[in-house]
């Protein structure tokens, strides 16, 4: 790696201009290059389940991974690294130097839109997580990156609202998960578009302290796109590179800033040495290389099927898993989750999958002489969608997909090109070009009111056989760069069809101004009777051996750039569910979200599983699962609510633009706890195919640092080898302090053969019995006796010990009179058998 003289001969090199106009980047995703220096490009790419690249083109695929929900519900920290080790091998296979991953926010409350994209509701569980990420990633020569730095926890009003959280939980929670990166040695942390305090994330104090000063992060502070509005904005501070590129709100305002004084030079060849030792760690400074990169892993398919087994969480079971194939000769799959799931969440990190395995594949292929039958079951959503292949054609043939053009102003053709998709978010600029067009040739497979939209800003129509459907001038009226160039609003009309006969679709879209060029041609098929499609899906149940039911969320009911209101199942997805229930004994339903969902019938289910957004593989490793050829590994993440009326933290909502974080330290479970109420499932909470007992509980002695080891005795009473992850939590009922009831200190997943005993080893770190001192701005050790238990979840804990521990500091004291000590995290456990 470069060292600091080295970067600072280097600085040295550069003029005052040059050095500025590499803190801005060239473009939407590079940063600047200078020939000077031997600095080329550095690519930043979105990632979090899947390496997209720089364009938004369905031509262009990626791998697509099981999304971080599903990471963390593996309790695995091997395996996550894995997972790392592929996305890292995507990103150089796409050119990318810098992963926009991993997403560190926090499962605040159930109606987080984006919480598909983050790990956790416990702070320690999302640090785990998001380390082993970040140690996967960059052991690739690839630079990880924490996002979104700070509490940005919720996606109302995201660009502008002021998170007010007190110091405390500010540190113990929210904090918390960035602090494992960074002593995971994460390369590039990103800021938020949100307020804290009342100060916007990029000109930040928390920037420097605690993150560069206090935890000696060396790495580059981004911004989110756009998050930098005002000139010089951070200039001063802890931001070290403004995306996107070019222009932006440094430029000649910082130059001519630090001429005037205003910002001392000093502070530009800080962020300067900052990128340039970037650029040597991900091998783009001549004569530099990656650290160490391995090949890329064998078999990525192989790592993302076998995640989407062992992420999935066996809720309720009553036997009917695994299904037994030798008393099957046909299985009802209900649903249209089950053809068409649900594989990634909406928003800024979507990938083009090269391919998708729904439930229905998996189980023909892994149920080869048993009949499957599909049934779609009800209508989930009546929105429209993408035209895409089957259904759409390019205008004047039978070959799947659709025609993009682009039109000058009299309307004549500057280019055509045929893409697969109706989606098209960034079609190609020309000069001379004002109008973007996409067509395509629809035969409808059913007569009825058929819904088209078309989606962007500005001066847009659409029509069906030449009759205007849409049209009219649509200001834009966000800044929110998802909702301009990703996800712009759709407008739609309505058009009775007739089944079989083709009709031409157009949808036009002006080009103008700043308001982006993302176009969407999308059509839906007739709603139909919904009851009806319950009835019809009951009686293929009652007629099947078995039923499969897949429920789920939709685009609109769980994306970047909005909170949900509600946590219902959309659509009549809970009348399917109860009516093939009572249709068929041997039914499992599978839920199909990236966050908590309300199941009032789940007391009803036989089987009761949680698949999450399974990626690509989806349908291939939930078959594997529910046929018993893998184990539902996964464990719950989050605390999964009765309602969302019973839901101790729920509000997303700024009141006068302040979204105030009152429940302090008590989030998820905690606050469940606090309320002295029963979740559905609680935080942990997670069945195999097979059962535990637990025997005995050992507690060490505490060391100097208050950590000390738990070992749990466990026995596998069941008939078939299986997992259990065993988890420590501690509690302080007599303390001093304002404490959660319970919090998660540690865990262990361990396997046993059926009738024998494993002992689970836990080392409890220090963290786990500190608390801040927001008096003396440091970390302290209340002196005294922590109960310890050890169970299956934060709900059921079986085992109950003490460990003692005296006076102690540690960390930071506020005013720089002390510089924390940075220390790897240790491994989370050992198992010995």
């Amino acid at each position: 790696m470069l060292t600091d003289h080295e970067a600072a001969r280097l600085v040295e090199k550069l003029g005052l201009e040059r050095k500025v106009r590499l803190l801005t980047g060239a473009d939407t995703w590079r940063t600047g290059r200078e020939t000077a220096l031997g600095l080329r490009a550095m690519t930043l790419s979105d990632g979090p389940a899947g390496v997209r690249g720089t364009a938004w083109d369905e031509r262009l695929t990626s791998l697509l991974l099981p999304s971080p929900t599903a990471l963390a519900a593996l309790w695995d920290e091997t395996l996550v690294g894995e997972v790392g080790a592929v996305l890292a091998a995507e990103a150089r296979r796409k050119g990318v130097d810098v992963v926009l991953a991993p997403t560190l926010n926090l499962h605040r409350s159930p109606l987080g839109g984006r919480h598909f994209e983050c790990f956790s509701e416990d702070p320690w569980l999302a640090g785990r997580v998001g380390a082993a990420l970040v140690r996967g990633v960059q052991g690739g020569g690839v630079a990880a990156t924490a996002k979104h730095f700070v509490a940005n926890d919720a996606e109302t009003e995201r660009l502008t609202v002021d998170v007010r959280v007190g110091e405390r939980a500010l540190r113990e929670v929210y904090l918390a998960p960035f602090e494992a990166a960074v002593a995971a040695g994460v390369w590039v942390v990103m800021s938020a578009y949100n307020r804290v305090g009342g100060e916007a994330m990029a000109a930040s104090g928390l920037l420097r302290e605690p993150l560069k000063a206090e935890w000696g992060f060396d790495g580059v502070v981004v911004s989110d796109w756009g998050a930098v509005r005002e000139p010089l904005e951070g200039a001063a501070g802890g931001l070290d590179l403004v995306m996107p590129g070019p222009g932006g709100p440094w430029g000649e305002a910082l130059v001519a800033a630090v001429r005037e004084g205003r910002v001392p030079e000093s502070a530009v060849d800080e962020k300067v040495t900052r990128l340039l030792r970037l650029a040597s760690r991900v091998g783009a400074l001549e004569d530099s290389g990656p650290s160490a990169p391995p090949p890329p892993p064998p078999g990525a398919r192989a790592v993302a099927r076998r995640v989407a087994a062992s992420s999935a969480v066996l809720l309720r079971n009553d036997g009917t898993l695994p299904l037994r194939p030798g008393q099957l000769r046909t299985v009802a799959v209900i649903g249209p989750h089950a053809v068409r799931p649900r594989v990634q969440g909406g928003g800024s990190a979507e990938v083009f999958p090269e391919r998708v395995v729904s439930l229905l594949d998996g189980l023909r292929a892994a149920l080869p002489g048993v009949r499957v039958v599909a049934v779609p079951g009800p209508v989930v959503s009546a929105e429209p969608v993408p035209l895409d292949p089957p259904l759409a054609r390019r205008p004047g043939t039978d070959e799947p997909g659709v025609r993009v053009r682009m039109l000058d102003a009299a309307g004549g053709e500057l280019y055509a090109e045929d893409r697969l998709s109706g989606r098209i978010l960034e079609p190609r600029l020309v000069a001379g070009a004002h109008t973007v067009e996409v067509a395509a040739r629809l035969v409808p497979e059913e007569a009825g009111v058929w819904t088209f939209g078309v989606a962007g800003w500005g001066r847009m129509s659409l029509t069906v056989d030449g009759e205007a459907v849409v049209e009219g001038v649509f200001p834009r009226d966000t800044d929110d760069p998802t909702a301009v160039h990703v996800k712009p609003p759709l407008r739609t009309g309505r058009v009775r069809l007739a089944a079989g006969r083709p009709v031409e679709v157009v949808a036009r879209r002006e080009l103008g101004g700043d308001d982006g060029r993302a176009i969407m041609l999308c059509a839906a098929p007739p709603e139909g009777d919904p009851a009806e499609a319950v009835a019809h899906a009951a009686r293929a149940a009652a007629a099947a051996d078995a039923a499969v039911v897949v429920v789920g969320t939709t685009e609109e009911s769980e994306s970047e750039g909005r909170d949900r209101s509600t946590l219902e199942l959309p659509g009549s997805q809970d009348a399917l569910v109860r009516a093939v229930l009572r249709a068929q004994p041997r039914t499992v339903v599978c839920v199909n979200a990236g966050g908590p969902v309300e199941l009032p019938w789940r007391g009803q289910a036989p089987a009761l599983l949680l698949t999450w957004f399974g990626g690509q593989e989806a349908g291939a490793g939930l078959a594997d699962v529910l046929t018993g050829a893998a184990e539902p590994g996964g464990r719950l993440p989050t605390t999964w609510p009765t309602s969302l009326a019973e839901t101790p933290v729920r509000e997303t909502r700024p009141t006068g633009g302040r979204l105030v974080y009152e429940e302090g330290l008590h989030l998820g479970y905690r606050a469940w706890l606090r309320a002295g109420t029963e979740p559905a499932f609680w935080f942990g909470h997670g069945l195999g195919y097979t059962r535990w007992t637990y025997e005995s509980m050992e507690v060490g002695p505490a060391g100097d640092g208050g950590r000390f080891t738990v070992r749990v005795r466990v026995r596998n009473t069941g008939e078939r080898a299986g997992r259990e992850v065993v988890q420590v939590y501690l509690e302080r009922p007599d303390s001093a302090l304002e404490r959660p009831v319970r919090w998660l200190a540690g865990y262990a997943a361990v396997e046993a053969e059926p009738g024998a005993a494993v002992e689970a080893v836990v080392r409890v770190g220090a963290r786990a019995v500190e608390h801040w001192s927001v008096e003396e701005g440091g970390w302290r050790r209340e002196p005294g006796v922590f109960t310890v238990r050890a169970g299956c979840s934060a709900g059921d804990l079986r085992l109950t010990g003490a460990a003692e521990t005296g006076w102690g500091t540690s960390g930071a004291v506020r005013g720089g009179r002390r510089r924390a000590t940075l220390r790897a995290l240790s491994p989370c456990c050992t198992v010995r058998s």
